[in-house]
């Protein structure tokens, strides 16, 4: 088992316990299949953790608890928003929104806690948040976009990777417009954290990928 494995049993058993660890091993299962280069189970680790120092960063700025953080479902969210990762099809998304949505349904929770989990997932599919869960989730996913420029370049290779089955041009085109959608946007992020830390990174980082991209 690797180290980042490892660590999601933690955050399994810290958030839901020691029992139904089979719906972990579902998931671990799905995070070492041999064409995820990106999409393994240490991005999801990065997530988890990005997404923990937003949430008590939005907790300290709002002066105590905020009853929009569920932190369970965010967790859960994060554990799956990635489950169903098949760079071939175009609903990936919305399949492992219904699958975290059933995991929260098999965990006991109520009909809109498992809403509540399917639409945090779903809200990766565009970036585009409604509320603060969802923005908190988005930027930890895409913190990514404002690492340094040699683990953006590693986030680059293996999602290229990812898609090996796609030409060059294809490749070109498709990346471009992908970057032309960020760097389009008033922010790339949606919280004052990542947009403190990363946002002007992130735009270099881009910049750069898609100068490379036209030569």
């Amino acid at each position: 088992m690797s180290s980042a494995e490892v660590e999601l049993r933690g955050v399994w058993h810290r958030s839901f316990g020691a029992t139904r660890t089979d719906l972990l091993d579902g998931l671990l299962a799905r995070l070492r299949e041999p064409h995820r280069r990106y999409h393994t189970a240490v991005h999801v680790v990065w997530v988890l953790r990005h997404l923990q120092r937003l949430v008590d960063a939005e907790r300290g700025r709002d002066g105590g608890a905020d009853a929009a953080i569920d932190d369970d479902a965010l967790r859960l969210a994060a554990l799956y928003h990635d489950a169903v990762y098949d760079p071939t099809r175009a609903d990936n998304e919305a399949v492992s929104a219904r699958l975290a949505a059933e995991v929260a349904a098999e965990l006991g929770w109520d009909a809109a806690r498992c809403h509540d989990v399917h639409e945090l997932v779903m809200a990766t599919t565009t970036h585009q948040p409604t509320g603060t869960a969802q923005a908190l989730l988005i930027d930890a996913d895409l913190a990514v976009l404002g690492a340094s420029p040699a683990d953006y370049t590693a986030y680059m290779t293996g999602v290229r990777a990812e898609y090996a089955h796609v030409n060059a041009d294809e490749w070109r085109l498709g990346r471009v417009a992908v970057l032309d959608s960020f760097l389009d946007s008033p922010t790339v992020f949606h919280t004052t954290l990542m947009q403190h830390e990363r946002e002007a990174r992130a735009r270099a980082n881009m910049s750069a990928e898609r100068a490379a991209l036209l030569r």
